[in-house]
């Protein structure tokens, strides 16, 4: 891999502003597809600029004029919302360039993998807790330090990995990102979902009250019957210290979220509103979705 690397990131919401200012700081030639209000913002700007006024200069790219500009990268980033997956999924069948899916899902992986070629997939899950205030970037990437929380994921799926996939988690790491690579994402997706799902509707809920104890213990029986859906699918619960909390007594985690949603440590959870965890638990209650899943 040479060093500057051509990286297309479809969609500007704060994640992905995020991953076009650190990489193009870190010297990539960074293209954003946009649309709307945050496209007009961006040609304004003619960079993303964050709350401190730090910029970093990015070409900017409506969606609807994005299928060469895709295919002339190195690799693709997809960080939007699952539901917009469909409307963007024959733009990126056009382009021969690799793709990187980055969101929440629960059993997608299979269907896109087929979508774009096993080749051309691979999936990540960005550690950064960001979000755009007026239009400005503010954003806090989680540390090396926070590795067995959670830390910035790179990988595809476990029967095969894409030779281009070397170097990319050294590029991002590189990039000010800390990022690992996971050899089996369809199984910490699973996990992850089975996690955030509980952890995001809690966190809509703590930003006007904190959690009952009922609604705190509530989360926890959540996580415990998700990884046992994650199991039921002939997944593994990753990583494993992820799959500790099981193991923890159930009234100590429940004290320890009710206690964190009356100091507003689950806020920037629900930030992003209920939508997202709404669509995961009904992903999560549709078996018939888990066509991919090793037990079929």
């Amino acid at each position: 891999m040479s060093d500057v690397k051509r990286i297309t990131i479809v969609g500007a919401g704060a994640i992905g502003s995020s991953l076009a200012f650190l990489l193009a700081k870190a010297g990539h030639q960074v293209s954003v597809l946009a649309r709307g209000d945050r496209l007009a913002q961006l040609r304004r700007d003619g960079a993303i600029v964050t709350v401190g006024g730090d910029r970093a200069v990015v070409e900017v790219v409506e969606v609807v004029e994005s299928v060469e500009s895709v295919g002339s990268a190195d690799l693709i980033l997809v960080p939007v919302r699952p539901w917009q997956i469909d409307a963007l999924l024959p733009m990126l069948k056009a382009s021969t360039a690799p793709v990187m899916f980055m969101f929440n899902a629960w059993s997608e992986l299979p269907a896109l993998r087929e979508a774009v070629g096993r080749d051309r997939f691979s999936w990540a899950f960005p550690a950064i807790v960001a979000a755009l205030r007026d239009g400005r970037l503010e954003l806090r990437v989680v540390p090396r330090a926070l590795e067995r929380v959670q830390i910035t994921t790179v990988g595809a799926m476990s029967d095969f990995r894409p030779s281009w996939l070397d170097g990319w988690a050294q590029t991002f790491t590189a990039a000010g990102i800390p990022t690992v690579e996971c050899s089996d994402m369809e199984a910490w997706l699973a996990t992850h979902a089975a996690v955030m799902t509980p952890l995001m509707t809690a966190g809509v809920t703590s930003i006007t009250r904190g959690l009952s104890w009922a609604e705190a213990v509530g989360v926890v029986d959540a996580w415990r019957s998700g990884f046992a859906q994650v199991r039921q699918r002939g997944l593994e619960v990753t990583p494993s210290s992820v799959a500790a909390l099981v193991s923890t007594p159930r009234w100590l985690l429940g004290a320890a979220l009710w206690l964190a949603s009356r100091v507003g440590a689950l806020r920037p959870l629900g930030e992003n509103g209920a939508e997202e965890p709404a669509f995961l638990h009904a992903a999560m209650a549709r078996p018939s979705l888990a066509q991919g899943d090793r037990t079929q």
